[in-house]
């Protein structure tokens, strides 16, 4: 965090609002837009994202009458502004008079304008004109009172996480030579003695564009982390421009903090936002969506490092970019975003305030929809914003968690890539797995990257953590030392942080930690699924793995490993180290994290619930607790609470009756 103030200037309570386009509307409607924002309680909304066209029509042109007016009228009603750069989608004389700033993929096919982020984020042109569009929002506005934080471009890298363009191809030499200092370590890291890759200048060096063949696997690694330092060195720079003008008012971006962006490195990020801000979407197809949301909820806290945080981004309804898109009842809306305070969110705001009528994005949902007031959506925005007023006395508290779920994005990227022993490992879908059962046992989970402390948990699972330095590979082994239960899954400590296998057998820099020895990857073909001697199944991967001071929990019942260990255990100081050798079905890993679980002596958030419901809590600095219950059942449930239900003024004695799909907030006695 780089200022003294790390919330949004001016806003009391938890923050609600929305993306606000105005400049899509004539005047009449935007003077109604404000009065509708009053009656739904919004006091916070985003502007100017992609206004650079309207705001500087022809090369230093400037049109700022329109967005004075609004900033004007939006201070009037005191509602606050989320204030964009204005340089997410470059105007079309920027590209007509400029067209080496597009972007390019790994194939040369050019990516010309038409949608948005048609840019090179390494282009030396286009970072110059960004930090003058910058400049000139901040000078034009950095005084105004209606401003409370700004908004760095949208969603970096949402669209182009990687540019293959000559530009990048110059930026990602630099990166090297700064990285590795010499060409002769560059090859030494990229194992260039293969194939005949060796290098005798940076200047040789392309990114790893199409090939006749598989790329060098450490030349795809860096590239994927030069792209992510790319993106956050472009929003670096326009930090700097708005930090040199308004040096107190926060500055931040919004990420995409959910479980299928995987390309940029969030916790790397963390340390340059005054505050974090995420935009978060449910996938309308996946019957289990609410679970997601609270592990892309969890991460956002994760990457915060505890502190509140906004949801920037999200839908009322339906979205338009699914292959059916579904919308939301009344109570998922509501459900949705109490789920992301629950998990220490301080701010509930949409896309958008009111629902395009052109545009690739006028089938997405807003706050005021197609149907006008007279409407469902519009009626659940305004139970919502009094909702949130009535949820104030939350901000700023924190959430406490008993377990950690080590997460690294680089261990995304490098167990993905080609010539592996199979293609079909997913890393987020086997994070997934062992987050869902968490979820159900209703415990609350810290998301945590590797090298984090660990000291507070009773229990630690690192799924497929597939590269990982031998600092962050300790840390978790003290954890185990010092008492925590740690479970780790298969395709864990394979490699170095240059993708190099650890030699003398798997899983590599947990092979003493865990007590076991792999001296061969034996992965399942499609359908195969082999039984455990419990009568639990496994699919995908199976092991040659011996024991090395560990005991086996469960065993392979048949196949060509029959008899050998699938999933151990190993008493490691005042704690223990469990492996899992294989992929379990659910029942499998359902059983396997109760029993650590039980070990490591950690217990729900409440007592009882059945699965379906969720349960979070809150701490604040004055001993508060506030209890949040979220019923995703078509039942009504009795929830353990003493306390006072926030959203209702009711008065729980012992328990509360929880209607099916609603939510309750206690404030316990």
């Amino acid at each position: 965090m780089t200022t003294t103030n790390s919330w949004p200037l001016g806003v009391s309570g938890l923050a609600y609002g929305c993306d606000y386009n105005p400049e899509q509307w004539p005047v009449a409607t935007r003077v109604q837009d404000v009065e509708l924002m009053v009656r739904a309680g919004v006091n916070l909304v985003s502007v100017g994202i992609f206004s650079w066209a309207m705001l500087e029509p022809r090369e230093g042109d400037y049109d700022w009458g329109w967005l004075d007016a609004v900033m004007d009228r939006l201070l009037e009603a005191r509602i606050r502004v989320s204030l964009a750069t204005a340089t997410a989608s470059p105007p079309p004389w920027l590209t007509r008079k400029h067209p080496h700033i597009l972007p390019e993929l790994a194939d040369g096919t050019v990516l010309y304008p038409g949608s948005r982020q048609a840019y090179s984020v390494s282009s030396p042109v286009f970072r110059d004109y960004a930090l003058r569009m910058t400049r000139a929002m901040a000078q034009r506005y950095g005084n105004h009172p209606a401003l409370a934080v700004w908004h760095v471009d949208n969603e970096l890298g949402c669209h182009v996480p990687h540019d293959f363009s000559e530009d990048a191809a110059r930026a990602f030499r630099a990166w090297l030579s700064q990285r590795y200092g010499t060409v002769e370590a560059l090859n030494a890291a990229w194992g260039t003695a293969f194939w005949s890759q060796r290098y005798d200048s940076f200047e040789e060096i392309l990114p790893p564009r199409v090939a006749p063949h598989d790329p060098n696997p450490t030349q795809q690694l860096d590239f994927a982390r030069y792209s992510s330092d790319e993106l956050l060195r472009h929003y670096r720079a326009l930090r700097e421009v708005l930090r040199g003008i308004t040096p107190n008012v926060p500055i931040t971006t919004n990420m995409m903090l959910t479980s299928r962006t995987k390309w940029m490195d969030y916790f790397g990020w963390a340390p340059d936002m005054d505050v974090i801000a995420t935009d978060h979407y449910t996938i309308a197809a996946d019957p289990e969506r609410h679970i997601e949301a609270a592990f892309s909820a969890d991460l956002s806290r994760g990457v915060s490092g505890g502190e509140p945080w906004m949801l920037m981004e999200h839908s009322t309804s339906a979205v338009n970019w699914q292959e059916r898109n579904r919308p939301k009842d009344p109570q998922e809306m509501v459900r949705d975003s109490l789920c992301h305070v629950a998990r220490g969110a301080d701010a509930v705001m949409f896309f958008q305030w009111r629902q395009s009528k052109a545009g690739a994005e006028r089938y997405h949902s807003a706050m005021v929809p197609h149907a006008g007031t007279d409407s469902d959506v519009w009626r659940t925005t305004v139970r919502l914003g009094r909702a949130l007023a009535a949820l104030a006395p939350v901000r700023g508290s924190r959430v406490r968690s008993q377990v950690a779920l080590v997460f690294d994005y680089q261990a995304w990227w490098g167990s993905e890539l080609d010539s592996h022993p199979t293609q079909h490992l997913g890393y987020m879908a086997e994070l997934l797995r062992y987050y869902r059962r968490l979820w159900l046992e209703g415990v609350s989970v810290d998301i945590v990257s590797p090298g984090a402390d660990l000291g507070e948990y009773r229990a630690v699972l690192v799924p497929t953590l597939y590269l990982l330095d031998d600092d962050a590979a300790d840390t978790i082994a003290d954890a185990a030392r010092s008492g925590a239960s740690v479970l780790v899954t298969f395709f864990s400590g394979i490699a170095d942080q240059h993708d190099h296998v650890r030699l003398g057998g798997y899983p590599g820099a947990f092979r003493e930690l865990l007590g076991v020895r792999t001296e061969e990857f034996w992965p399942l073909q499609a359908d195969e699924v082999l039984r455990l001697d419990d009568g639990t199944g496994a699919d995908l991967w199976s092991e040659n793995t011996h024991l090395a001071g560990a005991q086996a929990v469960r065993t392979w019942a048949q196949g060509p490993l029959a008899g050998k260990p699938a999933i151990t255990r190993n008493q490691v100081g005042a704690g223990a180290a469990w492996y899992v050798g294989t992929r379990p079905d659910a029942d499998g890993v359902r059983r396997l994290v109760r029993d650590v679980l039980a070990e490591a002596r950690v217990t729900p958030v409440v007592d009882g619930l059945p699965e379906g419901v969720e349960a979070q809590r809150r701490h604040g600095a004055d001993g508060a607790r506030y209890l949040f219950v979220l019923n995703h059942t078509g039942e009504d449930v009795q929830v353990s609470v003493t306390g006072t239900e926030l959203l209702t003024g009711t008065r729980a004695e012992g328990t509360y009756a929880l209607p099916a799909g609603d939510v309750a907030v206690v404030r316990e006695a």
